[in-house]
């Protein structure tokens, strides 16, 4: 298992108010030219409420114009908690999900643009995933490729566009989570930081990118960027026969993380005597939740949490 010795943090990269997100990214250059990107990325199901969501996607933009594809948890654009393909694209001030307005032209109705994927990844276990790919045509439509044969979904015109209207200048792969402010964040990925083993971490592969005259290469060097209470790598792992670059990311989330302390505190607090510490200012949090403490007691993991 190799180490990428290319790969360097703090990239440039400002997250919009209530996102988050754990990203690798090609190095920011305005000469770049890129015209498409592409990944598979591994399915999960973070646990989301309410207004948050929780996915991963392939962006691609220059200036204020974006291209997205991925997947996502998103009660909000959805009315459920399956994962499902989403496409999204900003146009200026513009931005639209799928095909909600007008700008995406779906050529192949066989691949909805919300399907739920029925089959999803678990930490340990069997592993799936979906290729997607953003390429430019010689006239400057942006096209959606799916699956290992690239099949063409639709495409974004030209005439959308402002700064896409010639070659992207930013690529970037990875998590993306919403939360509403004051709300703590939601799961991402796997729900769980990576540990360099991917039939436990959520990850991006076969990334790569398409440059100005077509040719498609793969990634080796990025830069990454993630928000707390995030994690994301880019390493060399081995996969199967051989060793492949992979952006892995993701967490718990503070929402995950918040109860569990707030479980830690209760027991502490109201527990039997000498059981656990008692903390003095918890005892402010009022009576403990029926079944909290006692979950707290037999689970065996308070003091991981309580110190």
């Amino acid at each position: 298992m190799q180490s990428n010795n290319n790969n360097r943090p703090n990239g440039i990269y400002i997250s919009s108010q209530g996102y988050k997100v754990a990203i690798a990214q090609i190095s920011y250059n305005p000469h770049n030219k890129f015209a498409g990107a592409g990944m598979i990325t591994a399915l999960y199901n973070p646990q989301v409420n309410g207004q948050q969501h929780s996915g991963s996607r392939l962006k691609i933009h220059k200036g204020s114009d974006i291209l997205q594809v991925g997947w996502r948890v998103d009660p909000t654009l959805y009315g459920d908690i399956k994962t499902r393909l989403f496409i999204h694209f900003q146009a200026g001030k513009i931005h639209c999900f799928n095909t909600l307005c007008p700008g995406f032209v779906q050529v192949n109705h066989d691949i909805p643009l919300d399907t739920p994927f029925m089959n999803i990844s678990h930490r340990g276990g069997e592993q799936w995933g979906i290729t997607v790919h953003i390429d430019r045509d010689l006239s400057g439509n942006w096209w959606l490729l799916m699956t290992p044969n690239f099949t063409r979904v639709g495409f974004w015109p030209q005439s959308l566009f402002t700064d896409l209207k010639s070659f992207a200048t930013n690529v970037d792969w990875g998590g993306v989570v919403y939360s509403p402010p004051g709300v703590p964040e939601p799961p991402m990925g796997s729900s769980q930081f990576p540990i360099e083993n991917t039939l436990y971490d959520a990850y991006c592969t076969d990334v790569t990118i398409v440059n100005e005259k077509g040719k498609t290469i793969e990634v080796d060097s990025t830069i990454t960027h993630t928000d707390y209470p995030y994690k994301v790598e880019f390493k060399e792992l081995s996969h199967g026969a051989k060793d492949k670059y992979f952006v892995i990311y993701g967490g718990p989330g503070l929402w995950a993380t918040c109860a569990a302390i707030r479980l830690a505190r209760w027991a502490a607090c109201f527990g039997p005597p000498g059981l656990l510490p008692v903390f003095p200012e918890c005892c402010k949090l009022g009576p403990a939740p029926t079944g909290w403490c006692e979950l707290g007691w037999k689970s065996g993991r308070i003091s991981h949490y309580v110190s």
